[in-house]
């Protein structure tokens, strides 16, 4: 019998699921998958947790090219990635965000290695993203509920949150993106929402329809890409507009990123794996 190829659809694009796309090598299996990045020249960086190689790099093809960060990254949550392939790292349970190359060479360190802060940087960060100016944004999403503002020789400039649900309050800010128009998005997990602020912290929108929302991506349209746990994926337009959902992941896409031709890569929760979607002509 041969093989079905399942095909999902979000908004006018369909995509071919590939799942288990990459191809560990034997001394380096999957660990716990819990986020990915594309560099400019397609190579995938997968952050996964449990292992001695926190991240294994992939060829286009899905074949096993290396690894990096031994002994300096101790628990990956996300990752992401700005158009000079500098990869930004949330090391949630060490406090740190750290910057790395696509060699794996460190560049910088945000935060004090193993010291929790109570609403300073940082109690367990989930995510960072980096303004097209150089200044990055970190969500602080499991000790504290906060949002905090760098500027771009890495000082702190601002924080702004705390906990509750209201306007501006968290429930585990699990995500944090700056998209070009300098809107800054905060999946609010606990509170089923995506929050919308300008780069100050001024409360913009809420979009709701969530269960759970964890990572979020905006391509090269602007248009916004959200997993959660119902598990499935949700696109919107910039207005918080749904123009598509599906269920591309089995148990939910805790990770996701794209490539310039337009594929879409999950980090899948278990059963452990990389799913590639593969954009449809």
């Amino acid at each position: 019998m041969a093989e079905e190829h399942l095909v999902v659809a979000l908004g006018d694009r369909r995509y071919r699921v590939e799942r288990r796309w990459c191809k560990p090598s034997g001394e380096e299996p999957l660990g716990f998958v819990s986020d990915l990045v594309v560099d400019s020249e397609g190579f995938v960086h997968v952050g996964h947790r449990g292992t001695d190689s926190p991240v294994l790099v992939f060829d286009p093809d899905g074949e096993f090219v290396r690894s990096w960060g031994q002994g300096e990254v101790a628990d990956i949550h996300y990752m992401s990635i700005d158009e000079d392939d500098l990869i930004l790292l949330a090391d949630r349970d060490a406090h740190q965000v750290l910057a790395f190359d696509t060699d794996g060479n460190r560049r910088f360190a945000l935060g004090e290695r193993h010291a929790p802060r109570l609403q300073a940087p940082f109690n367990h960060p989930t995510a960072a993203s980096m303004a097209a100016d150089g200044e990055i944004y970190v969500s602080d999403g499991y000790g504290n509920s906060v949002v905090h503002r760098f500027a771009k020789d890495r000082a702190l400039r601002q924080t702004w949150g705390s906990r509750g649900a209201g306007s501006g309050e968290f429930t585990t800010p699990h995500c944090v993106w700056v998209d070009r128009m300098d809107r800054v998005y905060v999946a609010d997990r606990e509170n089923n929402r995506l929050q919308v602020f300008d780069r100050e912290g001024a409360h913009l929108a809420e979009w709701g329809d969530f269960y759970h929302p964890m990572k979020i991506y905006v391509d090269d349209r602007d248009l916004v890409f959200v997993t959660d746990q119902i598990p499935r994926i949700s696109v919107l337009d910039p207005s918080g507009e749904l123009v598509g959902r599906c269920r591309g992941a089995i148990n939910g896409a805790h990770g996701l990123w794209g490539d310039r031709a337009g594929n879409l890569y999950l980090a899948e929760l278990a059963p452990e794996q990389v799913t590639r979607l593969t954009l449809l002509a």
